[in-house]
């Protein structure tokens, strides 16, 4: 892997940039130059010698202890793990760098993968993912796991086993989900990059909440072996959180060759990503919506976010319209919500067999995930057919807007990011997973998946379209709201491109610098 592409320096601003006081002081003065590097300008001062790996785990240790009690994001430690790993760590390109993984799904043998469930919280895996693997064959080390919604199933990380996990930003506020764990160690600098996964925006969510670059891979473009082959219906991808565009793609670099037996095909990049970061975008043809794709209307800080994206890439000398992919959007939203739940009843499954129980009692999980647990169980086969064509031909429909269009932007989120709670069940809607629970009629269920799709993406309408049809899409951070909230752009390529989306937010970076942008305190 190549690593000698370095951006222009980034001078902090005022406004974004202050000294670290109290509680965070002590992680502050432990290696300072610590919270400016991203992840390959740590490797590049290890093999230069002037860092080793074990002074940046003493860093990222103390960054930990001091900062994570007030954010809840990172749910296990692994240091001693990677201390111990100190005398054998691979040669790799990120030798030293730590790192967390998000506590979903991912596994590393003899570690807990809980996925925020109660009935796995003493789980440790026997395994290892594929993934994990070629991670830390790459030097880098594994110092904690980040906290995550039950099943990953939420766009907020307040799982009921771990209480809420906090923004950095503002820790009244939400990090979004369900990578939120995630997004708030980086953005809090505990690491220069985290894992993430995303099947509806999980990813690209907590990106824009605080202040990250996220991107979504293209479906089938990173692996889930040995465990899997694909989470809801191929929605799911896995990627990281990260600071930098040079991260992000480095990372995909490691992750993504091909392996065996995987149920997708995908498009093989033309060259390593990380060179797509020094290569121009050209110009491109550049569609825009200020308005939202699933549900609800966008907020004006989220107008006013696609807006200042749009005046800075016609000033850039992009081809920049206001267009929309046409789909048919009721269908769509039912259409993945019946895979959602058909995946969630399984996991439901699952968890109940591991823990040695016979059968799902609703007790032992969240309201929310039980409900999508009993319309997973009334769906039918030919009712996920259906949906699943329906998601078909939209993807073609997508497809064909893309032949006209390289990039297509909207707001990440429809609001800022939401206070902790505030998107929580109502006590009317607690009232209602009541009945339901007691009465898991057909009709009922259908009324209730209805009401998911008018009510529960308000918030997040943006992202799952593009999950839906497979195609890279990316949260890029350039806006903070007048109460100095971050609000993310979504920026979309057609299947297979991500190329275009590196060298299009490497371009955004270096006209917008935002990585050394700090949240209050940090």
């Amino acid at each position: 892997m190549k690593l000698q592409q370095q951006p222009p320096p980034i001078t902090p601003t005022a406004p974004f940039f202050s000294e670290p006081s109290g509680e965070y002081a002590a992680a502050h003065m432990l290696l300072p130059e610590y919270d400016e590097l991203d992840a390959l300008g740590m490797a590049q001062l290890v093999r230069d010698k002037s860092l080793s790996p074990e002074e940046l785990l003493d860093a990222a240790i103390a960054r930990v202890e001091a900062r994570n009690p007030r954010l809840n994001a990172v749910v296990h430690t692994l240091f001693e793990r990677a201390r111990t790993r100190l005398s054998k760590l691979p040669d790799g390109p990120l030798r030293g760098v730590p790192f967390m993984v998000k506590d979903l799904k991912l596994q590393i043998a003899g570690t807990p993968t809980t996925n925020s469930s109660r009935l796995s919280m003493n789980k440790l895996a026997d395994g290892t993912s594929v993934l994990a693997a070629r991670y830390e064959a790459a030097g880098l080390q594994l110092i904690g796991k980040t906290s995550t919604p039950e099943f990953g199933i939420m766009g907020i990380t307040e799982p009921a086993v771990r209480g809420p996990c906090r923004n950095p930003w503002n820790t009244e506020h939400t990090p979004g989900g369900s990578s939120g764990g995630s997004a708030s160690a980086v953005a809090a600098r505990m690491v220069p990059i985290a894992h993430g996964g995303d099947g509806g925006g999980s990813i690209r969510i907590p990106a824009s909440a605080c202040g990250l670059f996220g991107l979504k891979p293209t479906r089938g473009r990173v692996t889930m072996a040995p465990f899997a082959g694909e989470a809801w219906g191929g929605f799911v991808q896995e990627h990281v959180l990260a600071r930098s565009v040079r991260d992000s793609a480095a990372l995909l670099d490691i992750a993504d060759p091909p392996t065996p037996g995987e149920p997708y095909g995908v498009p093989a990049k033309a060259r390593p990503w990380l060179d797509e970061v020094s290569a121009s975008p050209g110009k491109l043809r550049i569609a825009f919506s200020r308005g939202t794709l699933y549900a609800g209307e966008a907020h004006p800080d989220c107008v006013a976010a696609v807006d200042d994206a749009v005046t800075l890439l016609r000033e850039m000398g992009h081809e920049v319209v206001e267009a929309s992919p046409t789909f048919p959007r009721q269908e769509m939203v039912r259409a993945y919500f019946l895979t959602v739940a058909t995946g969630v009843a399984r996991f439901v499954e699952l968890a109940t067999q591991e823990a040695g129980k016979k059968k799902p009692q609703p007790s032992d999980f969240e309201p929310a995930t039980w409900l999508l647990a009993l319309i997973g169980w009334k769906t039918s086969a030919p009712e996920l057919l259906a949906a699943q064509q329906t998601m078909h031909r939209a993807g073609r429909e997508v497809a064909a807007f893309f032949e006209r269009h390289d990039v297509f932007v909207t707001s990440t989120l429809a609001r800022p990011p939401a206070r902790v709670g505030e998107l929580g069940l109502t006590t009317a809607e607690r009232a209602q997973m009541r009945v339901l629970m007691a009465l898991p009629l057909h009709k009922l269920l259908d009324v209730a998946l209805d009401k998911m799709g008018s009510g529960k993406l308000a918030y997040t309408p943006n992202t799952q379209l593009f999950n839906q049809t497979g195609q890279p899409a990316m949260s890029v951070p350039l806006y903070w709201n007048a109460q100095g909230l971050p609000i993310g752009t979504q920026l979309v390529a057609r299947f297979g491109d991500e190329a275009t989306l590196f060298r299009l937010g490497a371009a955004l970076e270096q006209a917008r610098p935002w990585a050394q942008r700090r949240p209050p305190g940090i």
